[in-house]
This record gives structure tokens, C-alpha cells and sequence, in this order.
């Protein structure tokens, strides 16, 4: 048995918990967390949640440890922490810097003889091999990414900063005008407006001035300015009853031509529909857990990304299990 550790207990923590579950092989050893363990309940029998300072005296209890902390200021210290205690995973999103992320990791792993595994999800990590599998098929091509429709969580948080916002849910949807013509093979070049709108379910402060949180949310750089944005304002029940879930998804798409005279066009597409983004997160996340534990035990240490982990080693299956069902 892959014995886990899962740190940080909110929506990506619980989305793994579910997924340790699912994986016969696995079983979850603590969840830690850096709040009072007396107020944290979790949903798996038997499993106790520890603070976060009993970590380091567990080691020799947990073969991978699942970090679900945020990106912005979690991660970027947690990781290379605990990878000079165990084998590591982590679903850091900041594209512009996982370079930066991957030496600090790759560092503390490898004086420590684990093994790590960063930026693993769905993006980056599902779309990302896909976008490096299409480029390697098609050199002569060009990619499109497409996210949604689904619930942006940082840009959700970005809005409840507003003053006068109570809560708020932000959905970002993918223009079908443009979807439909990259998947026609056109190749068109699309801006960051073209692609994508964005879509605000608000809940105001009593009394609060809708105008103004209107035109904040819009007006927003970094995060609205550069979309046709729409901004509904709701009641608390509304929200509960239509809002309550974190559903995305997106397409990665690759159009490209082949031929001596490019007479032949091609386009590879692979998709996601997503009830839950944390648990489908935290799916992917158990999947490389295993991964990390079988490349530490042959010796393979540091950090890794999903570029450089082969498919049979997420897999609970042997080899020849694989050959004969799967291939």
C-alpha cells in the first residue's frame, strides 16, 4: 500500500482524500493542516488530522505527501520544504513561474534523495502533455487553449476584495464563434477578448452601490479589463441553489497541415468536462502520487514535471496488464 499524507484540507485537499479512496493501492495515512486539527473533520474513517509541525516527525510514515495549499504564497515555500523531507506532489498553477519553482524544488529534492513531482493537474499538467504531444505530431501547426465554461476561483476571490461584494462566482466561457473556427482548421488569430468572456454572479452588501462594483469588476486589469464581461446581481439563496458547485474544463486544440505541399489538414483536440475542478484535481494529483513513490524506489530523485514521468507509472496496473487491455 502507497501510504499519502494530504496537507491543506480545503476543496483540493477533500478533492484528493476522495481520489485516495478510488485508488485501491493507496491508503491515507494524516491529514495535516495549519489550523486547530480539533476543528477539522474529515470524511475518510479512522484518518486523523495532525497540525502541520507533526510532519516532520512522521516521516518515516508516509511515502508521499499531496501539498493542496494555493500558489500565490503556499506553495512556493511548502514544496521545496517538504522535499527535503518526503517525496512530493503539488499542483502549483503560477505558469510564468514554475521554472523558478522547479530549480527551488529540484534543489531540496535532490540533496534529500526524494523524489517531487510540481504543477500537476490539469492545467498545467493534463493540457500541458497534450499541447506537447500535438506539437511533436504536428510541427507545422498552432496551438489554441480554451478554458470553460467553469468557475474561475482567483477571479471569483479577486471580486469578493470589492467593497460592498458579499460573494461572488465568476465563470469563464469560451467564445463559440472562435471555438468553431479553430476546430475548422483556420487558424485564426484570436486576442485575449476573442477567445474567452467572463460572466460575474454577485452578491452585494445591503446598501452597497451596484454601479460602482459593476464598474470596478470591469474595469479590473489583470483580470476583466481585457474581456466582454457580463455582471449579474443576485440574492444569497440564488447563489446557494445555482452556484454552489466548482464545475470548469477547457479544450487544448492543435491545428496543423502535412504534406509535401501542406495539402492536408489535421486537428487533434482533447477536452475536459468537469463536475468538480478539485476533485478531478485531486485525481490527478493520486495518479503521479503513485508515480513519485516507484521513480523514488528505482532511484530516480528530484524534481519532476508531467513532461518527465512515463504513462505506465500512473498506472496500479503491470505492465503486461497494460499491453494486453489498454494498448
Amino acid at each position: 500500500m502507497i501510504k499519502v499524507g494530504i496537507f491543506g484540507y480545503g476543496n483540493l485537499g477533500k478533492g484528493v482524500e476522495c481520489a485516495v479512496a478510488k485508488n485501491k493501492d493507496m491508503e491515507l495515512v494524516g491529514v495535516f493542516t495549519r489550523r486547530d486539527p480539533s476543528t477539522v473533520k474529515v470524511a475518510t474513517e479512522g484518518v486523523k488530522v495532525y497540525h502541520e509541525d507533526s510532519l516532520k516527525d512522521m516521516q518515516d510514515e508516509i511515502d508521499v505527501l499531496i501539498l493542496c495549499g494555493g500558489s500565490a504564497t503556499d506553495l512556493p515555500e511548502q514544496t521545496p520544504k517538504y522535499a527535503s523531507m518526503f517525496n512530493v506532489v503539488d499542483s502549483f498553477d503560477t505558469h510564468a513561474r514554475i521554472p523558478e519553482h522547479f530549480a527551488n524544488v529540484d534543489e531540496a529534492a535532490g540533496k534529500a534523495g526524494k523524489t517531487c513531482v510540481i504543477s500537476c493537474g490539469w492545467d498545467p499538467g493534463m493540457f500541458s502533455l497534450n499541447r506537447l504531444y500535438a506539437n511533436c505530431i504536428l510541427p507545422d501547426g498552432v496551438d489554441y487553449t480554451f478554458w470553460g465554461k467553469g468557475v474561475s476561483q482567483g477571479h471569483s476571490d479577486a471580486v469578493r476584495r470589492i467593497e460592498g461584494v458579499k460573494d461572488c462566482r465568476q465563470y469563464t466561457i469560451p467564445v463559440d464563434a472562435a471555438l468553431d473556427a479553430v476546430r475548422a482548421g483556420k487558424q485564426p488569430e484570436l486576442s485575449t477578448r476573442d477567445k474567452h468572456t467572463r460572466e460575474c454572479f454577485v452578491v452585494a452588501c445591503e446598501g452597497a452601490d451596484l454601479e460602482k462594483i459593476e464598474s470596478e469588476i470591469k474595469n479590473m486589469p489583470n483580470y476583466f479589463a481585457d474581456y466582454n464581461t457580463t455582471v449579474h446581481f443576485i440574492t444569497e439563496e440564488e447563489m446557494k441553489a445555482n452556484h454552489s458547485g466548482l464545475p470548469h474544463g477547457g479544450n487544448v486544440i492543435r491545428t496543423g497541415v502535412t504534406g509535401m505541399n501542406n495539402e492536408n489538414t489535421h486537428v487533434i483536440e482533447y477536452k475536459l468536462t468537469l463536475d468538480s475542478n478539485p476533485e478531478f484535481t485531486g485525481s490527478v494529483l493520486a495518479a503521479y502520487a503513485r508515480a513519485v513513490v516507484r521513480m523514488n524506489k528505482e532511484g530516480q530523485t528530484g524534481c519532476k514535471t508531467v513532461f518527465d514521468i512515463a504513462p505506465a507509472y500512473l498506472s496500479e496496473l503491470s505492465g503486461s496488464e497494460l499491453r494486453a487491455h489498454l494498448l
